[in-house]
């Protein structure tokens, strides 16, 4: 009865209902949903000639509209209960910050950080029965033994927090990808005096995803020792085993800007080739059977081949989620092979997606459903006029060049709303990058995995072939170098409006439309909106102050009409991340800034100065201000740096900055902390006045205020910087009462182990009635001072979504002891 198009439609309106509730920054009541459901799936899947509501509809669109919203409420109503169930695991308030001893198994392959590993922990039993931990636990462990592995069982005792990470406008949504992945809870292993040691309990449990992952471990211990300290070791082993852990930072950024990241582990395009590799293998081997060929017909035998092949390059991968999708989308399609039914492109496409939902709701989120399924529908849709191409010498090479500029015109939408840059240079990249991964480099490195455990003779020439397949990346990575050299290589543009993304995926529709379309240039129009959309940038006079989500760190960017200043960049989270790439830059890049006229780093605590490095590498700065001295490290490659010292002046555009500490003589004083030699700032355009404190401490701040009241000068402003992230150390009643701010923000670490903000420090605030504004509680903060007055947008109450850890009581209230104002 659903014929044509009208199956395609029902399938891809029931991920359009998916997609709706993942928008939602509450869930309706499940009761509420259940109804919905049951309502849906009665209007879908009973005869439409005797549901009364149908039959009251006479004509045929109607009739089809009927089942399409039907679709879209069965979408929404069964994402949103599985959601439901979801967050019912959660961690209660109460018990986060507490020691609970679990039993658990090691569920996936740790990763090393460091001096800590991170681990997936399976939960079997909680010794406190009045707290309830999650079956799902993500643990880091500090100075862990070296025979850590996965399918361990282990009792340990462990402080946990609910699943929070930050958020900001253009920002990774960690909360998100941690309800995908089932982790309702995280934490750390507490080892030391204090609490019970650690104790393994079985060396190896008998259960199948632990054991796939346990064997995973062995097989990256043999590839690491194969191919010692090569400069591509990483790459190989993320090749074989999906293990992206130990790409550097610089890589991926070089990937990204070249287009060709998605080759960088185990693809949807890895698992395609070696499905359909082991299915010519298994076909050619059946047909030479008689008796086979009787049982089972090629076809059905190559379908269930080359699905069984991806299922185990897939459990290799560690069976993430990309691989699930990827193996979804092979399974209908096999599915429709050895059913021999023969559904249109557009049939599959949508099933598969429909697939995708039901089996995961969350996957709707991830830049990886977009893009696989946006790659095939190009692919799909430019050539489904002309898929006969016959056989003509060079017709093969002809659709493979017409695909590859099919996915590259229709995926600028789609990466330029993701990742906010187009890589120019990526056509020829690809060009070269997908031959060569996909033939050469994978196919060498996998078979030298798979020889490594073949006694001597097996592992010399498995390490062979895997040195062959890095010295062949090696010579990759010079190509892919090379073509990002010219500056029009890539190109980062701020991240446009909806409006804009819907309007050029139809102009790439025009553009590759199938056959004689007419004037297929003019699909061209509708991009244009999505490269010439206007920026919201202040007004002459207009200051806008955005306390970025950094953590445990200070961060903030400050924007005027012709100038953009950066107030020290984050703390330093890994060897290979920092805030300065992983949020600050983001951000600048969402907002379409091309250069940073001023940035000033307070002092050189990490947690402040952490993502210096970072920002002077990928953008052009202006000028910097710091107590840091100019030929430190951390600050390499800046050409202007000057010390801060009290009563300095000096401008950003219209945003002029006057300096208040440290006084000169302080970097006289060897034994002067960090923390005293923090630059104190007051920024200005117009009257709109904020004071950028870092970590001065209570002494500093009283002699900042006598020195600017003998001198006649005013420190009140509109915004204050609590210093030190709300610290007892900082924050005193003199600071108070001259600043006199309207709001009071405090950049901290959800839960952090110095405790801040202090709980006597809040109540300071409150006794001068100045509302505190905590990044742990509503994420990033922007303030916009305008001749109209001044707006204020908090991104995790004002942009919220039902995943979201909502802010509690004080943190505060809750620590009584432990360390509050080290460093």
């Amino acid at each position: 009865m659903l014929g044509g198009m009208v199956l395609p439609a029902v399938l891809a309106a029931f991920v359009a209902g998916v997609i709706a509730l993942q928008q939602c920054a509450a869930l309706p009541a499940a009761w509420l949903l259940a109804i919905l459901a049951a309502a849906a799936g009665a209007a879908l899947f009973v005869p439409l000639v005797r549901a009364p509501a149908v039959r009251a509809c006479q004509r045929q669109g109607a009739r089809i509209a009927a089942i399409l919203l039907a679709a879209v409420s069965l979408g929404f109503s069964y994402a949103g209960l599985r959601a439901h169930v979801r967050l019912a695991d959660a961690l209660a308030s109460a018990d986060e910050g507490r020691d609970l001893r679990v039993r658990g198994i090691v569920a996936t392959l740790p990763a090393q950080y460091e001096d800590a590993v991170r681990f997936d922990f399976a939960v079997e039993r909680v010794f406190d029965a009045r707290a309830h931990v999650p079956a799902h636990l993500a643990l880091t462990w500090h100075h862990p033994p070296p025979t850590l592995l996965p399918a361990q069982r282990w009792e340990l005792s462990v402080r946990l927090r609910r699943p929070q990470g930050m958020c900001n406008p253009g920002g990774f949504d960690a909360e998100a990808w941690m309800l995908e992945a089932g982790i309702r809870a995280q934490g750390t292993v507490r080892t030391g005096r204090r609490a019970r040691p650690p104790v393994r309990i079985t060396e190896r449990v008998w259960r199948f995803d632990p054991l796939i992952d346990r064997a995973r471990a062995v097989l990256r211990a043999r590839l690491q020792r194969a191919l010692g300290p090569r400069r591509y070791r990483p790459v190989i082993v993320a090749l074989v085993m999906g293990d992206q852990g130990g790409i550097s930072q610089d890589d991926w950024a070089l990937f990204n800007r070249t287009g060709v990241s998605h080759l960088i582990s185990i693809s949807g395009l890895h698992i395609t080739m070696i499905a359909g590799a082991v299915a010519l293998l298994a076909g050619g081997l059946w047909r030479r059977s008689a008796a086979l060929l009787r049982i089972a017909n090629v076809q059905t035998v190559r379908a269930v081949a080359g699905i069984s092949g991806g299922w185990a390059y897939c459990l290799l991968a560690g069976w993430g989620v990309p691989a699930q999708r990827t193996l979804l989308m092979l399974g209908v399609v096999a599915a429709a092979v050895c059913l021999r039914v023969r559904p249109g492109s557009a049939t599959i496409l949508a099933a598969a997606a429909a697939l995708v939902c039901l089996w995961d709701p969350w996957a709707v989120l991830a830049a990886g459903f977009w893009l696989s399924f946006g790659a095939v529908a190009c692919i799909l849709y430019a050539g489904s006029g002309r898929m006969h191409a016959g056989r003509e010498p060079g017709a093969a090479l002809r659709e493979a060049l017409r695909a590859q500029a099919a996915v590259t015109v229709g995926q600028v939408p789609l990466t330029l709303a993701i990742f906010g840059q187009v890589s120019l240079a990526g056509p020829i990249a690809n060009a070269v990058a997908i031959p060569l991964v996909s033939y050469v480099v994978a196919p060498l490195a996998l078979g030298g995995a798979a020889l490594l455990g073949f006694g001597a003779p097996g592992r010399w020439t498995g390490t062979e072939l895997l040195h062959g397949a890095e010295r062949v990346f090696a010579a990759l990575a010079w190509f892919l170098h090379r073509c990002t050299a010219p500056s029009w290589s890539w190109v980062s543009l701020p991240v446009p409006p909806m409006w804009t993304i819907v309007a050029a995926t139809l102009g790439c529709a025009w553009l590759l439309a199938p056959g004689a379309w007419p004037a297929p240039w003019a699909g061209l129009c509708w991009l244009a909106p999505m490269f010439l959309w206007p920026v919201p940038r202040p007004a002459p006079g207009d200051l806008w102050v955005t306390a970025l989500d950094v953590g445990q760190g200070m961060g903030v960017v400050l924007e005027a009409a012709d100038a953009v200043a950066i107030f020290d960049t984050g703390p330093r989270y890994s060897p290979s991340a920092d805030a300065g790439s992983r949020v600050i830059a983001p951000y600048l890049r969402m907002r379409g800034v091309r250069r940073i006229d001023a940035l000033i780093v307070s002092h050189r605590d990490r947690d402040h100065a952490g993502g210096a490095a970072s920002l002077l590498a990928a953008f052009p700065v202006g000028e910097v201000w710091s107590s840091v001295p100019a030929r430190d490290p951390l600050l390499a490659g800046a050409r202007r740096v000057h010390r801060c010292r009290a009563g300095a002046r000096f401008a950003a555009g219209s945003i002029a900055f006057s300096v208040l500490s440290p006084p000169a003589s302080i970097y006289a004083r060897r034994n002067a902390t960090t923390n005293e030699r923090s630059c104190v700032v007051l920024a200005r355009v117009g009257a709109h006045r904020v004071l950028l404190t870092g970590d001065v401490p209570v002494r500093e701040e009283r002699a900042l205020v006598r020195a600017a009241a003998s001198a006649g000068r005013s420190v009140r402003a509109d915004l204050m910087l609590a210093p030190h992230h709300g610290s007892r150390s900082s924050s005193s009643e003199d600071l108070l009462a001259a600043v006199a701010p309207r709001w009071a923000s405090v950049q901290d670490g959800y839960r952090n182990r110095y405790h801040h903000p202090d709980v006597v420090v809040l109540a300071r605030y409150g006794a001068h009635g100045i509302p505190v504004l905590r990044s742990d509680e509503l994420g990033a903060v922007r303030w916009c001072w305008s001749a109209r007055g001044t707006t204020m947008e908090r991104w995790r109450i004002d942009h919220r979504r039902y995943w979201y850890n909502l802010p509690g009581p004080p943190i505060g209230t809750m620590a009584k002891s432990g360390r509050r104002d080290a460093r």
